[in-house]
C-alpha cells in the first residue's frame, strides 16, 4: 500500500500533520511507503520529510490511502480512494453532508479518527488535551486584555496568545512568571471549569502554572474565604442539572433521560470571573449560559467565557461563530443579538477559537502521531477490496470505518436521514 499525506489547507492557521517525519521514518523501517504533498505552511518542512527518505508528490492519485487532519473538500475526493481524517459527520453536521455524499457517490472508503476507540469506549486518537492547553491560554489572554481595557491593572495582561509562544513549555514558564506577580488582595479571581475529560486536563495543566487552589462548588456558593489569588472550581454533570422532581441526581439516569432534568448552573454563574467550557453538548441537555441569563445580567461578575468546545449556540448559547487565533474573542450584545469583535462589551467576552490545537501544531502533531503510527501497519495489511464484514482489521479500526466502497457501514446507516435533508 502506498500512503499519501495531504497538505492541510482549511486556513493558514492549520499547520498540523497526522504523522511527523519521525513517525514516517519508523514506519518505513517496517516496509511501508509514503508520499507527502508539498506544503510551505506545514509545521514540519518538506525537507524534514525528505531527510528521512520520503518522496514529495503534488499528485497523490497513485496513493491507496490518503491521510489528512481536517476534512478534504469534496471536489478533491477521488474515485475508489481510501481516506482517513476527521470528517465531522457523525452528528449529521449539515455542512459536511455534501462531502459525505460525494464519498458515497465515488465509491470511496472513510476512516474517521474520532471513532477510533478502545474497549472502554474512550478515544485513542485526539488533539483534545492540546485544545485545553491553547484554550486556557487564550482565555487568560482575553481576561488580561479585558481587565486592562476596563482600567483594572493586572499582570495577566502580560500573557500572550498561544501561537505567540514558540513552545508550550515556554508558555508555561511565562505563566509561572506572571503568577508570581499575583496576590489575593489585588488579583483575586474565581475560575470555573465545566467538565473533567482530556480537554479539562489540558486546562488544569495550564492553570496549575498560576497560584491557584481548587475548591468545591458548594464551598464557592457558601462564600468560603480564598487563600490563594485564584480559586478554581470543577463542575460536573450534577452541578449542571437537577431532577425536576427533586430526587437525587443519578448520572446514568441523566444520560438516559435528560428530559427529567432541568438546568441549575445559573446558581454558580454569579460567583465566577471566568468560565472554561470543555463539555460535549447535545440539544437534549441543558445549557450552561443562556441568552436569557446574559440579557438579565448586565455587567456581571463573569468577565470571560472560554468556550473551548465551541458548539454554535450550544452549551454557551451566545457562541454564534468561531474566532481565529489572532482575534480569539468577541462580545455579544443582548439587545441587538449581534457580536462585536472586541473584549469589551455589555456581556462577558467569549473566546471561541474552534481549531485550538493548531496553535500548538508541533506538540499536538507529535502527540497524535505517536498513537496513529502504531495503527497504520494494520491498515496497510488489510485487503480493502473485501466486503465490510470480511475486513481484517482490529476492532478499534473497524469501528471507525464510516464508509466502505461507497456504502455507509452498519453502525453509521443512521446518517442516511441526514443525507436526505
Amino acid at each position: 500500500m502506498l500512503i499519501g499525506i495531504r497538505r492541510e489547507d482549511k486556513n493558514h492557521w492549520e499547520r498540523r500533520v497526522p504523522l511527523t517525519p519521525a513517525d514516517l521514518a519508523e514506519l518505513q523501517r517496517q516496509g511501508l511507503e509514503f508520499r507527502v504533498q508539498p506544503s510551505a505552511n506545514r509545521i514540519f518542512s518538506d525537507i524534514a520529510y525528505q531527510d528521512v527518505g520520503v518522496k514529495l508528490a503534488e499528485d497523490l492519485g497513485a496513493c491507496d490511502l490518503v491521510m489528512a487532519v481536517k476534512e478534504i473538500p469534496k471536489h478533491l475526493l477521488q474515485r475508489d480512494k481510501l481516506y482517513m481524517y476527521f470528517s465531522h459527520v457523525i452528528k449529521g453536521q449539515r455542512y459536511n453532508m455534501p462531502m459525505l455524499q460525494q464519498l458515497l457517490d465515488l465509491g470511496c472508503s472513510l476512516i474517521d479518527y474520532e471513532r477510533i476507540v478502545g474497549e472502554d469506549g474512550k478515544r485513542l486518537l485526539f488533539f483534545s488535551i492540546h485544545a485545553g492547553y491553547a484554550g486556557a491560554i487564550d482565555t487568560l489572554w482575553t481576561l488580561g486584555h479585558r481587565l486592562a481595557a476596563r482600567g483594572i491593572p493586572t499582570p495577566l495582561a502580560e500573557i500572550k496568545r498561544t501561537f505567540e509562544y514558540s513552545t508550550f513549555e515556554g508558555a508555561k514558564a511565562h505563566l509561572k512568571v506572571v503568577g508570581e506577580q499575583l496576590n489575593p488582595e489585588r488579583h483575586a479571581l474565581t475560575i470555573g471549569v465545566a467538565g473533567y475529560g482530556n480537554v479539562a486536563a489540558g486546562v488544569a495543566e495550564v492553570l496549575e502554572c498560576l497560584p491557584i487552589e481548587w475548591v468545591a462548588p458548594r464551598d464557592l456558593v457558601a462564600g468560603k474565604p480564598a487563600t490563594m489569588p485564584i480559586r478554581v472550581v470543577e463542575f460536573r454533570e450534577e452541578h449542571m442539572a437537577r431532577r425536576k422532581d427533586g430526587s437525587d441526581f443519578d448520572l446514568q439516569d441523566y444520560y438516559d433521560h435528560p428530559e427529567l432534568y432541568e438546568a441549575r448552573f445559573e446558581e454558580y454563574l454569579p460567583h465566577l470571573d471566568v468560565l472554561l467550557n470543555t463539555i460535549y453538548w447535545e440539544p437534549r441537555y441543558p445549557r450552561l449560559v443562556t441568552r436569557a441569563w446574559i440579557a438579565a445580567n448586565r455587567d456581571p461578575k463573569l468577565q470571560v467565557i472560554g468556550d473551548i468546545s465551541c458548539d454554535y449556540e450550544g452549551a454557551i448559547e451566545i457562541t454564534l461563530h468561531a474566532t481565529m487565533p489572532d482575534k480569539p474573542s468577541f462580545t455579544f450584545n443582548p439587545e441587538t443579538g449581534a457580536v462585536v469583535e472586541d473584549v469589551i462589551g455589555p456581556s462577558p467576552a467569549v473566546m471561541a477559537v474552534d481549531n485550538l490545537p493548531c496553535e500548538l501544531s508541533r506538540e499536538s502533531s507529535q502527540h497524535f502521531g505517536k498513537v496513529l503510527r502504531d495503527l497504520v501497519p494494520a491498515l496497510a495489511k488489510c485487503d480493502w477490496s473485501a466486503s465490510f464484514d470480511k475486513l481484517d482489521l482490529p476492532a478499534e479500526l473497524k469501528g471507525a470505518v464510516i464508509v466502505h466502497r461507497g456504502e455507509l457501514t452498519p453502525d453509521y446507516r443512521y446518517l442516511e436521514e441526514f443525507l436526505k435533508d
